[in-house]
């Protein structure tokens, strides 16, 4: 962490502050067509089973209610306050469940189950409780410290006595969104949260045995200034979370319509985002948290950073993870899946997906089979996103290639790259130096073939115009 501060290059980094994926999944989502639909899925998920030693599984459900609009959202959710839509949504998420079980054998254990949203605890401890006795019903879970079950809470709506009911019924690790303490702040987002409501949050998680707690900071907001942000980051590290998401803002106002109502003069200029995330980078590191990428950290002693270590770490649509080897499951409105050598994504919209559930489908928006080199090239990307390098000779054994003839056109394009001092390359292999670090993204574009070559980082200097509508900006 201090070689990242002391390598903190706010030139460089304007430079390359172009749109660009986040690599949840490789290719990414807008690669996905209507073509793969529900009879692909099934075969898919049939292939997936009967290996000698069984694939594990991972289960998102996505619950999409909010009771108010944060203007800086860009996830799929639905404003209401109507507590009963809960329920019926939850009959339908049943259904979806069951006709999602019977695809996969019995003996393969679910090692991670994750509830996001929008707000899963728009939903009772009660609701919540029995959408997890559900799925325990149709899969097996895993045993003892194997099994993760986290879930993502809006600290304005839970009690302390609620977090005990959630630990009660299995969950063992949390995300509390704060984004921002600074009133001013708050009311320029429209999400008015106290500090001392959410420290208890923090605190009840932990009296309840919960095994991780995660904090969203957000740096870029509206009226967001250094001093400011200095206060949120004091109140949140003498609560010491074990791990810390700090996003970067990403202003797109024509593709989140809550974001019209954030004022552009309101905004950090570029430079002083740049100055917020330089001070969450000094104040993180000096508190001893290690940076596992892109925008998250963890304590030395949290999995995510021993799974780092160690080699373990994956990144999916739920950010890092430590369970590399599962097939992700989606489940409710707008999720995704990634199963085998696939991925699928349920309807974005509530009655596109009601409508498939009411009628006995399995809710299959959209997808793609990954071909060859989508899985090459997934596995750089990944290794570049969780580990900050590659081994040429080991991924070229994986796959049987010539990791150098085959990649020849990206490795060229990492001449710039590595000029500014992002990447060194040798004939082993290649790794991010600590600048380069902050800038995974732009490393990764260059081995992602969707990408025109200006989006690909061998040039820096220009935006890539495909890109900009569908992507956020790297920095």
């Amino acid at each position: 962490m201090a070689t990242l501060s002391a390598l903190f290059d706010p030139q460089l980094l304007q430079r390359y502050d172009v749109p660009g994926p986040r690599y949840t999944s490789y290719p990414t989502a807008p690669q996905f067509s209507s073509g793969f639909g529900e009879a692909e899925l099934r075969q898919v998920a049939a292939a997936t089973n009967g290996d000698p030693i069984p694939r594990p599984i991972s289960l998102y459900l996505h619950i999409p209610f909010c009771t108010s609009p944060c203007f800086y959202c860009g996830c799929n959710r639905i404003i209401t306050r109507d507590a009963t839509r809960g329920a019926a949504y939850l009959t339908r998420l049943y259904r979806e469940i069951d006709l999602a079980a019977a695809m996969f054998d019995r003996d393969r254990d679910v090692e991670q189950v994750h509830f996001g949203g929008g707000t899963p605890n728009f939903l009772s401890p009660e609701q919540i409780a029995e959408a997890l006795d559900v799925l325990r019903r149709h899969f097996r879970f895993a045993a003892g410290e194997r099994m993760d079950c986290s879930i993502e809470l809006d600290p304005r709506f839970i009690t302390p006595a609620e977090v005990g009911q959630l630990a009660q019924a299995g969950f063992n690790r949390a995300s509390l969104g704060v984004q921002d303490f600074d009133p001013v702040v708050q009311q320029a987002v429209n999400r008015v949260q106290g500090v001392e409501q959410t420290l208890g949050i923090i605190e009840a998680c932990r009296e309840h045995g919960f095994r991780s707690v995660n904090v969203d900071l957000i740096y870029g907001l509206p009226k967001q200034t250094l001093e400011g942000f200095s206060r949120t980051l004091d109140i949140t590290l003498q609560a010491r979370p074990d791990r810390l998401a700090i996003y970067g803002y990403a202003h797109l106002p024509n593709l989140f319509r809550p974001q019209q109502r954030i004022h552009a003069e309101d905004l950090p200029s570029p430079e002083a985002k740049l100055d917020l995330l330089r001070l969450a980078i000094d104040r993180l590191g000096a508190a001893g948290y290690q940076y596992i990428g892109m925008d998250h950290f963890a304590l030395p002693d949290d999995e995510l950073a021993r799974a780092q270590r160690e080699g373990g770490l994956h990144r999916n649509f739920m950010g890092y993870t430590t369970h590399a080897e599962s097939d992700l499951v989606g489940l409710g409105v707008s999720a995704i899946s990634h199963i085998g050598a696939s991925f699928s994504q349920n309807p974005r919209d509530l009655p596109g997906w009601e409508q498939a559930i009411d009628a006995g489908r399995l809710p299959v928006w959209r997808g793609m089979h990954l071909d060859e080199d989508d899985v090459i090239r997934a596995d750089v990307i990944q290794a570049l996103m969780c580990h900050g390098e590659l081994d040429f000779d080991a991924l070229g054994r994986r796959h049987v290639i010539d990791f150098r003839a085959y990649f020849g056109d990206a490795l060229a394009r990492l001449v710039p790259l590595q000029d500014d001092g992002l990447v060194e390359l040798d004939r082993r292999g290649l790794h991010a130096t600590s600048r380069g670090r902050l800038l995974l993204r732009i490393i990764a574009m260059c081995f992602d073939r969707y990408l025109t070559p200006a989006a690909n980082g061998s040039s820096a200097q220009g935006q890539n115009e495909a890109a900009s509508p569908r992507y956020s900006r790297t920095v």
